[in-house]
């Protein structure tokens, strides 16, 4: 079986304390009647966690199978790495998320098992009035008044806060304090890694009284202290139709508007695709398909190029390694 068509996946959810239902409401996602939805898993391979192939002759493969059995297929000109090195995700913040922290490459190496580090960016789809982030240390904070903050109920005073619009990008470097507030509908694509040290979590408690764990020597010796207050990214365009939002080690995140066809791969690299708006034909020699607001599919180095057909006009992601 070859790599060479374009792979949708089976998404994955996750109910944290902080969702809502929006991944339904407004994504089409397929979440159960009742209860919160924090988080939906279009592209990830991490451990026992896993994007599942909903479709064609690898249909109920993982992402994982596929980076062990066909990673020239997938990687092309990039060298295979041990897992997939990026996980996409789309958030519901219905309440505010725990200030948070993640490590660095470096420093994800240490933990035991080893980790990548979680660098990542942001794109908001939709922000309520008011909608705040929390996206850097004000300028001056030390490692000093940060812990004094901690053991004060001052940990907000010290953050760096944003009221965002939608189409905004922000990007996170690891080691970067932050968080996403109330009221953001959010894509964001992150190096594959889940380690997340919280700093602050708003005191809040379940039914039972408990609170959520705190790791705050942890942050304090992740957080790196130089880097101060977090600005939105500026698009810059490289194409017709096409802005840069993120260029980084880790990936390259553009954004594309379109109203006319256009066509993506055939570079010997991997992209992954996801609508924000709009609906597009993906038009493929074998595996012609349509993707709406909300859905992604991660089209592998070995496949033909896709000729994207909007639906009058459309917003879409394109993800891949520098």
């Amino acid at each position: 079986m070859s790599l060479d068509y374009p792979l949708r996946f089976v998404p994955k959810f996750r109910q944290y304390v902080w969702g809502g239902r929006r991944l339904g409401t407004e994504l089409g996602k397929p979440i159960d009647d009742e209860g919160v939805f924090a988080e939906s898993w279009e592209v990830v391979d991490h451990g026992e966690d896993q994007s599942v192939v909903a479709h064609g002759l690898l249909q109920g493969k993982t992402l994982g199978e596929l980076v062990r059995s066909h990673a020239e297929q997938l990687f092309g000109r990039h060298p295979a790495p041990p897992q997939f090195p990026l996980l996409f995700k789309f958030l519901d913040a219905n309440t505010d998320l725990s200030i948070q922290v993640h490590p660095d490459d470096r420093q994800g190496a240490q933990l035991d098992p080893p980790d990548l580090g979680k660098t990542e960016a942001w794109v908001i789809m939709d922000a309520e009035p008011g909608a705040k982030m929390f996206v850097g240390l004000k300028a001056g904070v030390d490692r000093a008044a940060l812990h004094a903050a901690t053991q004060e109920n001052r940990v907000i005073e010290q953050m760096h806060v944003i009221e965002p619009q939608p189409g905004d990008c922000v990007f996170i470097p690891a080691q970067t304090v932050h968080a996403l507030g109330k009221g953001l509908l959010v894509a964001e694509i992150q190096q594959s890694s889940n380690t997340t040290y919280r700093l602050f979590d708003w005191n809040r408690t379940d039914a039972a009284g408990n609170s959520r764990p705190l790791h705050i020597e942890q942050s304090l010796e992740t957080i790196d202290f130089a880097k101060g207050p977090v600005a939105l990214q500026s698009p810059s365009p490289v194409a017709p139709g096409v802005e840069r939002l993120v260029e980084c080690d880790k990936f390259v995140l553009d954004r594309l508007r379109i109203a006319e066809p256009v066509t993506i791969g055939g570079d010997e690299r991997f992209h992954i695709l996801s609508v924000l708006d709009g609906t597009v034909a993906v038009e493929h020699p074998t595996h012609a398909l349509q993707l709406s607001k909300g859905e992604t599919i991660l089209l592998p180095a070995a496949s033909s190029a896709v000729t994207l057909v909007p639906e009058g006009s459309a917003t879409l992601l394109d993800m891949y390694l520098p």
